[in-house]
């Protein structure tokens, strides 16, 4: 059974919940340091980067994933993005599938096998920061600005799959941000504190398709990521007039009767319905015709410093 985010993950001081959670952190800790006993493989026959996370859902790996493929492509490298293959997780796949070249296997090492087979440059993993057979070339970790890290613990007390100083282990930090709520001053000293030769670059979501849409109609927006509220704030940045709000849990899997209620309810309240691009591909194919999608495109706010970046580790790879 999939089970939505609980709400305490991100409450700024412990409850209840994080204290009766707490001694079953001990078991991902556990985890984490065999994990990180076990020797891990670097490729010589061609380079890797991981988009990965801390924080559970929600900060924007895939996209970033396909900048970063985007950007590379431009910098005269054959790149090919990859991810492992999860049952539930389908839409990202497709995601990936249908805007770059793309890789998927049932474990890391045979996506490497295959890449090289390929001739690729250089692989880029959507996910996979935990993975313990792989020592990637470059190692990123994604967050939200407006979540950081949640309260800061551990699943199932927190939304972290590591604790936060393993960034001392990690090369760059893909910082997203929404609106200008997040404390970034708190966030950068904190991740600098831990690592401080860590490359902090800011990232943006924009909406690509705004000129579909008429903003002075109501809309009911529905979604199943890792961060709901992240698509309701760039809808409200872009002064979206919502009227209600439904989420489900993280890859979602649609039946006909939960497009049905949210398309009545629409039509009860003279509505037009706007969900994500990763939740559009997972509606039946007969609802979709009812329902828009966004469409956005990842901003970095200082793509050059990027760039720049990429270059002399790549170099540093050869």
């Amino acid at each position: 059974m999939i089970l939505k985010k609980p709400k305490f993950w991100d409450f700024k001081k412990p409850n209840f919940f994080v204290y009766l959670l707490y001694p079953f952190t001990i078991f991902v800790e556990i985890n984490n340091i065999l994990f990180s006993l076990i020797p891990k493989k670097k490729f010589t026959k061609i380079k890797t980067i991981c988009v990965g996370n801390l924080y559970i859902g929600g900060t924007g790996k895939t996209p970033t994933s396909l900048f970063l493929y985007n950007l590379l492509k431009k910098m005269n490298i054959n790149p090919v993005t990859a991810k492992k293959f999860y049952t539930n997780q389908i839409d990202e796949q497709k995601f990936l599938k249908d805007n770059s070249n793309f890789i998927s296997c049932s474990n890391r090492k045979e996506i490497v096998k295959k890449a090289i087979e390929m001739k690729y440059d250089l692989i880029i993993f959507d996910d996979g920061l935990q993975e313990k057979w792989i020592n990637y070339d470059i190692k990123f970790a994604c967050f939200d600005s407006g979540k950081w890290i949640g309260n800061g613990h551990l699943i199932p007390s927190g939304p972290l799959r590591e604790k936060i100083n393993t960034l001392k282990n990690y090369h760059g930090i893909f910082l997203k941000t929404v609106n200008n709520e997040s404390n970034l001053d708190y966030i950068y000293n904190k991740i600098k504190n831990i690592n401080p030769n860590i490359e902090i670059f800011e990232s943006n979501i924009e909406i690509k398709n705004i000129n579909k849409f008429d903003i002075n109609k109501n809309y009911i927006i529905f979604s199943g990521i890792g961060n709901p509220d992240s698509f309701k704030k760039l809808l409200l940045n872009n002064k979206f007039k919502i009227i209600e709000e439904i989420t489900f849990p993280d890859h979602y899997n649609y039946q006909d009767k939960d497009i049905s209620e949210i398309i009545d309810k629409a039509n009860s309240k003279n509505a037009e319905i706007i969900t994500t691009e990763k939740d559009f591909k997972r509606i039946p194919q007969n609802f979709k015709e009812k329902i828009s999608f966004l469409e956005i495109n990842m901003k970095i706010k200082d793509e050059n410093k990027l760039v720049q970046f990429l270059k002399t580790k790549i170099n540093e790879i050869n």
